[in-house]
């Protein structure tokens, strides 16, 4: 039985001991943020904040934020029970036979359920229309201290193609810049930004509505790399086992999921200048750079009689952000396999803050096996932002990153083991020298080492006085010492801290730029990059809760009533 809403959702979380509620007053200015993110990094609850202030309505965040959550919210035993249903309905095997056809019978019917269905009439998400709108009223979190203001983190942007009026939904943050307006946060790669384009051709108003606290397979399917051309609602009704049931916005011909708790209608002016949005502090763990994006006009405000408003807040993994994407890594593995037979299993490590790590583990059966995959990988939709590819045999557990590690360290030996493509990057990467577009590494561990007493690596700081300083020292580590990779941290990293070293990793390199190399020795440069290293853009900062705060919500805790 799938659930009905996101308060069917709240219930079973709360059923199941994964909701705390916190009735005292709280402000959505950081303080929420600062709760939310001491409760993530400790794999804690979901939280019902009751009492916003400036607001009348309750607030859900970190909902997702855990592997068993994630399970409870696409009501599957785990995300590979729901792979492996969907490697089932590609294995062809399934119909060569008549058996197998039979037994494929109730497989097929659940396809059904991935029909949206528009129905006349008024939805739940209708009952309250409001056109004097008030943004404001909200409670719409200001994140982080250096955030640009408040911010919609978690809202379904649906759009219509103006061309085949089929519509499409993703998740581009929000911010506010009056009661009635926003900017729209959508990349240049994004689908929204690609519709939005063939309005602005035409000089023509584009619709667009806003869903805010939909059931959960709705937004998680919002966030899924599917094609333009499949329906976002297919998915989710697939998921739910149970057509996603749609209505006709107020103001505009947009459809929205009738159960959503808020929907934010109204439209984007082509002939508009963009409007300077952000900075914001992304889930990358520093802040995006302030750029310039359309605005969006509310025209009207639709919701429930008593509904929760939906956020989430993204930062220095592990955060909810995280747990979403790793269900999409095991969700989608089954097409990657279809295309790539090669390939065994992937890995998305937390600290890769999804796009900028994968490691693969495939059945090597041939010389340039691994290069094969990787180019293959960097080739398949949003996969092509990934900066870093490491590949490993398939008798190595990707998921153990003690074997990884133990595999990489054996098996690479300088240069001839490690490849560099440039090509397309994601917008919110900083560490490229121009936006867009830099140099992707891939690591080929597949080649059985033999050991040579070098199978360590380690991590320096780095307190940079001049350009390049950070290369002097890994030159110098590298020579008086036999380690196979050395690191370049910046002073202020705690380099025994291994999961902070690989976020800054995974984050700051330039696989041209950032890679030196000592007889079979790699150094790599993860510190901070100057614009005399070669950047021509700002570097951005680390995110970082304000002092002011961490001592108020230290001093409220038991307020709260959290453990």
């Amino acid at each position: 039985m799938s659930y009905r809403d996101l308060q069917g959702f709240i219930k079973v979380l709360e059923k199941n001991g994964e909701l705390k509620r916190i009735t005292c007053e709280v402000s959505p200015i950081l303080e929420i943020t600062e709760i939310t993110d001491r409760i993530s990094k400790k794999n804690g609850s979901a939280l019902m904040f009751e009492n916003v202030t400036g607001s009348p309505y309750p607030l859900l965040i970190n909902a997702m934020g855990s592997f068993r959550r994630m399970d409870l919210a696409l009501e599957a035993e785990s995300t590979d029970v729901i792979a492996e249903e969907i490697r089932e309905y590609l294995n062809l095997r399934n119909y060569l036979s008549v058996a197998g056809i039979l037994k494929s019978i109730p497989r097929l019917f659940r396809l059904l359920y991935a029909l949206p269905i528009k129905r006349p009439g008024r939805g739940k998400c209708q009952q309250v229309i409001e056109k004097n709108v008030n943004l404001n009223q909200l409670p719409v979190l200001k994140c982080w201290p250096m955030d640009a203001g408040r911010f919609f983190t978690l809202p379904l942007v649906f759009t219509k193609d103006r061309h085949s009026g089929q519509q499409n939904v993703g998740m581009y943050r929000m911010q506010i810049l009056d009661d009635k307006t926003t900017a729209m946060h959508w990349h240049k790669h994004k689908d929204g930004s690609q519709i939005y384009k063939d309005y602005q051709e035409k000089g023509e108003r584009m619709p667009v509505s806003v869903a805010l606290g939909c059931d959960p397979a709705i937004t998680y399917a919002a966030t899924a790399p599917l094609p333009k051309m499949l329906d976002e609602m297919m998915l989710a009704g697939w998921l739910r086992r149970a057509n996603v049931t749609l209505v006709k916005c107020i103001t505009n011909d947009i459809y929205v999921p009738s159960n959503a708790e808020f929907v934010l209608e109204g439209y984007v002016d082509t002939k508009e200048e963009p409007v300077l949005e952000g900075p914001f502090g992304d889930h990358t763990g520093y802040y995006s750079l302030a750029d310039y994006y359309p605005k969006f006009h509310v025209t009207c405000i639709t919701h429930r009689k008593r509904p929760v408003y939906p956020a989430t807040v993204v930062g220095r993994p592990p955060m909810e952000d995280c747990y979403m994407a790793k269900a999409t890594e095991r969700i989608f593995l089954p097409f990657l396999k279809l295309q790539i037979p090669e390939l065994k299993d992937m890995n998305l490590p937390l600290e890769g803050v999804f796009h900028n790590c994968a490691i693969l583990s495939v059945h090597s059966a041939y010389p340039g096996c691994a290069r094969k995959v990787m180019n293959a990988v960097w080739g398949m939709g949003q996969m092509m932002y990934t900066k870093l590819i490491i590949v490993v045999k398939d008798s190595v557990d990707v998921q153990n990153l003690r074997e990884v590690e133990e595999a990489v360290l054996l098996n690479v030996s300088g240069l001839e083991d490690l490849v560099l493509c440039e090509g397309p990057l994601d917008a919110l990467d900083h560490s490229s020298n121009r936006a867009l577009y830099g140099t992707r590494l891939g690591v080929d561990a597949t080649r059985e080492g033999t050991p040579s007493g070098r199978e360590h690596y380690s991590v320096i700081n780095v307190n940079k006085t001049y350009p390049g300083e950070a290369k002097d020292r890994l030159k110098e580590q590298l020579s008086n010492s036999d380690d196979k990779f050395v690191i370049a941290v910046d002073g202020n990293v705690e380099k025994e801290d291994i999961s902070l070293v690989m976020w800054k990793l995974f984050n700051n390199i330039d696989g041209k730029r950032d890679l030196i190399t000592y007889g079979s020795g790699i150094g790599i440069d993860a510190t901070k990059k100057w614009k005399e290293e070669g950047i021509t853009r700002e570097w951005p900062e680390d995110i970082l809760m304000s002092e002011d705060i961490k001592e108020l919500v230290s001093r409220r805790w038991e307020e709260y009533g959290l453990d």
